[in-house]
């Protein structure tokens, strides 16, 4: 499938544009390419974008002071990602966005999204609803986070996105859950 029939049925699942009016938003995204490995962001980078991923897995990730990662967010495809506080508040990058796989993505810069938002009332409310889904994302992990213990957030992001566990090294998977590989060794294997 081609990056504008994708990024045409994602946004299809929310709001109707006319073919005009989704050439002229798709218009204003920049494709771009990215190997396995490579930083997207970089902690303090100026963020102008935020990345629609078409193929490829990415994660969000923070390095504290002890040199130990925690990982915010895998995105997959029909995700977005970004440093959305810098790019929102113009302010330096605060996290990292990498490449787990070779991966392919859609970039629209924050100018861009603002314009269309002003131009096209059914971008609003994608763009909106979108923010919404991932305030309500944000919300549940961190209660999972406060609530669950290791085994039942292990248990939990194995339902919700299965195919995270053949793609995603086990040592980000542990990452993401807030425990050590060897934690995670045993929750797999129980």
């Amino acid at each position: 499938m081609q990056p504008e029939e994708i990024l045409k049925e994602h946004i299809a699942k929310t709001v109707s544009l006319t073919d005009e009016q989704f050439a002229y938003f798709f218009s204003h995204f920049k494709y771009r390419s990215f190997k396995k490995g490579q930083a997207i962001i970089t902690e303090g980078d100026h963020v102008d974008c935020e990345y629609f991923v078409l193929s490829g897995y990415l994660k969000s990730f923070f390095i504290n002071d002890d040199v130990k990662m925690f990982i915010l967010q895998f995105a997959m495809p029909t995700w977005w990602a970004s440093d959305f506080n810098a790019l929102y508040s113009n302010t330096k990058a605060t996290i990292n966005i990498d490449c787990i796989t070779d991966a392919e993505v859609l970039c629209i810069s924050n100018a861009d999204r603002e314009k269309m938002c002003k131009e096209l009332h059914p971008v609003e409310h994608f763009f909106r609803w979108r923010t919404n889904k991932g305030y309500v994302a944000s919300q549940k992990r961190l209660l999972s986070l406060m609530n669950n213990d290791a085994k039942a957030r292990y248990e939990e992001l194995l339902v919700q996105y299965p195919a995270l566990y053949n793609i995603v090294p086990k040592h980000l998977i542990a990452a993401y859950l807030g425990v050590s590989r060897e934690t995670l060794s045993r929750l797999y294997h129980s």
